[in-house]
Formats: C-alpha cells, structure tokens, sequence
C-alpha cells in the first residue's frame, strides 16, 4: 500500500508538511529517490530529522506526497471543453495544455523518478497513471463520442482515436525533453505540434459531406 499521511490538524502543521514535501521534492530531483537521504531531506527543508518524522515515516511517504501535489497541479478538472466550439478549436486546446502540463520544467523530474521506481512500486506507478494520462485520456475520448454521435466526426473506437491524438501532440516535445535531450518546448512550439497533430487527426476522422 501508498503510504498516506493523516490530515495536519491546523494551518502550522500544513504549512511545515508543504515545507517538508518542497524540501524532498528538491533533493529527489537533484539526486534522484535511491540516493535520497531523510537526512539530505530534513536538511533542505530546515528542519530537524525527528520533526521530519514526525510527518512522514520514511521516503516512500515523502513521495507518495509529492505524487498527490503533482496530481493535484496536474488535474483534468483545470481543462473545461466548451461544447460551443468547433472541433478544431477543442482539439488544439486540448492538445495544448495536455502539452503544457506533461512538459512543465518542474514536473519532468517526478516524471522520471516515476518510470524509474513503478516496477518497484507498481500501486504508487498505477495511481498517477489512472489520475494523470488516463484521466486526460478518458476525458479525450468522451468527447470525441459526442462528435460521432452528432455526425462530426467517424471514429470506431474512440479510445484508441484519443491515444493516437495525444501521441500525436507528443510527437518530436515529450521523449527529448524527458530524456534531458532539450528543454521543456516552447508554448509556441508546443502550438505548432499540436496544430499538425490535430490536422492529420481531422484529415483520418473527420465525417465527409
């Protein structure tokens, strides 16, 4: 099971959790989780190791609640989909701040300490998998079934439609930028992808006249 932590019982105590969770949030991306110490932690947060215990039991913890904050930061709610708009429009938007997210500069380093540790700890890998890309995902491919049913679009599996879309909008941004091969892209680079992907998704999708 995640390691979760009780609720902090007033704002002091929440104000010292989120100093602690920066704190290893700092020290896991400059050293990774396995080199991490609750030391090097209790030092970059300023606090004493028996009050970084108090909080948190072990690293695995530390984490867990660095995983909550991301998916916090990164949830789907932040995107509404106006049902006025075309198609076109919902899709560059979409594509783009799905882009925006899974490339922000700060987040990269959860990311990769994420895929490092999942087949280690596989509950702690399934839970950002389910909130974060399949949540995105799943909201994709709700909305693509309403433009089929409304004869916009004619997909026949619109799951595997809202993957290939998605995919697209990573094409040439997401494995350099993951890998540390490039920084994060540019919101106009990411535009500029996401544009070529959502025109070949049409030019396979969308219903003739």
């Amino acid at each position: 099971m995640i390691p979760t932590q009780p609720l902090p019982a007033n704002d002091e105590d929440s104000a010292k959790r989120r100093q602690i969770v920066e704190g290893a949030r700092k020290v896991f991306r400059e050293l990774g989780f396995d080199a991490a110490s609750m030391g090097e932690i209790a030092k970059a947060a300023g606090v004493s190791k028996g009050t970084l215990y108090v909080y948190f039991a072990d690293k695995l913890a530390l984490f867990g609640a660095i995983v909550t904050c991301e998916l916090r930061d990164q949830g789907i709610t932040k995107l509404a989909i106006d049902p006025n708009e075309d198609v076109e429009t919902t899709l560059k938007k979409f594509g783009q701040g799905y882009m925006e997210m899974l490339c922000r500069p700060t987040g990269g380093s959860t990311i990769r300490t994420m895929m490092a540790i999942a087949e280690r700890m596989p509950e702690l890998g399934r839970r950002y998998y389910e909130h974060v890309p399949a949540s995105w995902l799943g909201k994709l491919a709700e909305y693509l079934k309403t433009q089929v049913a409304n004869g916009t679009l004619s997909i026949p599996d619109c799951d595997l439609a809202a993957a290939q879309f998605m995919l697209s909008c990573q094409a040439s941004l997401f494995l350099p930028f993951i890998f540390q091969v490039t920084p994060a892209p540019s919101s106009e680079r990411i535009a500029e992808v996401v544009a070529s992907g959502t025109r070949m998704f049409l030019s396979a999708y969308r219903r003739q006249s």
